[in-house]
């Protein structure tokens, strides 16, 4: 079943490389004062300047497909089943993949998100994503949004809001990449994504 199109896998994997890149550079800096750094400061804060500005014309190039092709309507979350339908997801992941039953979502070309999946993917994409983004250029214009918030330091609370996102859509990256890996077999979805063929669950 051709599920993925050329634009959406180009960018997969643009965004990707960029958040990998985006990841490493942001623990370069973060640890950048500890012996042993593997970049300098100077060099490690302009590589994640240049990568946060990619991201972001890569994330602004994401919400257009969105808007203008077929594709977006797969990150609508209807509030009918949802509840049930997460709930046997959920417990799928946790016991019944281990027993070998039944995937209780079918992929279709009109669904191709799960329950859990499209909730995590409309968090990541349209909540964690732009929030990267705003406190990233408030970070490379210290002051654009604002100095003080809720009488705190307002450069030190979006700091925090940056790394604490950067640090969920992490998380997700690697619970992604470990989901990944569970086709039907060896390599088929990561495939999937290069082909534009789904693997199947069968």
């Amino acid at each position: 079943m051709y599920l993925y199109p050329k634009w959406i896998r180009l960018w997969h994997l643009v965004n990707a490389l960029f958040c990998l890149l985006l990841i490493f550079t942001g623990l370069c800096l973060h640890y950048s004062g500890q012996p042993g750094s593997i970049i300098p400061f100077d060099k490690a804060i302009t590589i994640h300047n240049f990568g946060g500005v990619a991201l972001s014309i890569s994330y602004l190039l994401f919400l257009f497909g969105n808007l203008f092709t077929p594709n977006g309507k797969h990150y609508r979350i209807r509030c009918k089943g949802l509840l049930t339908g997460s709930r046997d997801q959920f417990r799928y992941y946790i016991v019944g993949m281990l027993k070998g039953e039944k995937n209780p979502f079918t992929v279709t070309r009109e669904n191709k998100f799960n329950p859990l999946q499209k909730i995590s993917y409309v968090f990541i994409m349209y909540i964690c994503m732009p929030l990267i983004i705003i406190t990233g250029i408030d970070l490379f214009f210290p002051g654009f949004l604002f100095t003080r918030f809720l009488g705190g330091n307002g450069l030190l609370i979006t700091y925090l809001m940056h790394i604490i996102s950067g640090f969920i859509v992490t998380i997700f990256l690697v619970i992604h990449i470990y989901f990944c890996t569970l086709g039907p077999a060896p390599g088929s979805l990561f495939m999937s994504i290069l082909s534009g063929y789904y693997a199947g669950d069968d």
